[in-house]
């Protein structure tokens, strides 16, 4: 397989101060990145297309240091990360099922090994699909504070012949939390849940 052909990469930060109640006393911040992408299986069925996953893995560590930077430079102040595909319309859902490990294992390596399960998503769509990409806390996944999602999309992407693959990191709980479950200070870090 070749080497993966990226058409372009864009990226997004968001500082969020307040959601209309008290200002936050350091603002939340959601950063994401996505990369248009050729998908080489787009127009045909292929039987074998575990191959490109391996391609993926540079993409992926890119994907998630620039994150980090774009937080920041600390991976200590990760704690929230999510990952989706948007596959263009001569691809199959299949295709973006190839970023599952790709996109996660690399986040969960530049935070430094990171325990709970990245959420992710996926769909086919044309230029203009919008995917909203879920997020939960790096540590366990049942921390109700840290459930989110970052909506990405981009006018002209994906082509038939593409993917859009993304990643996205966040900085902590969501402005205002206050729905209860489990507090990211009680984590236990066992299990990557709890």
């Amino acid at each position: 397989m070749p080497d993966v052909e990226i058409r372009k990469i864009a990226t997004s930060l968001e500082e969020i101060h307040h959601e209309g109640g008290p200002r936050a006393e350091k603002p939340y911040r959601r950063a994401a990145i996505v990369a248009v992408i050729k998908n080489p299986y787009a127009g045909q069925y292929h039987a074998d297309i575990q191959p490109f996953m391996e391609d993926l893995k540079p993409l992926g560590l890119m994907m998630a240091q620039r994150l980090v930077e774009m937080l920041g430079g600390d991976p200590s102040v990760v704690e929230g990360y999510g990952k989706g595909a948007i596959i263009g319309l001569g691809g199959e859902i299949e295709h973006g099922a190839l970023w599952h490990a790709p996109g996660g294992y690399a986040m969960r390596e530049v935070l430094g090994g990171s325990k709970a399960i990245v959420p992710s998503t996926k769909k086919v769509g044309g230029p203009g699909t919008r995917l909203d990409v879920p997020v939960t806390h790096t540590e366990a996944s049942y921390v109700r504070s840290h459930f989110d999602s970052i909506e990405v999309g981009l006018n002209d992407a994906p082509r038939a012949n593409e993917m859009a693959v993304v990643l996205v990191m966040t900085t902590g709980a969501r402005v205002h939390n206050r729905a209860g479950g489990l507090a990211a200070e009680d984590i236990k870090g066992e299990d990557g849940l709890r």
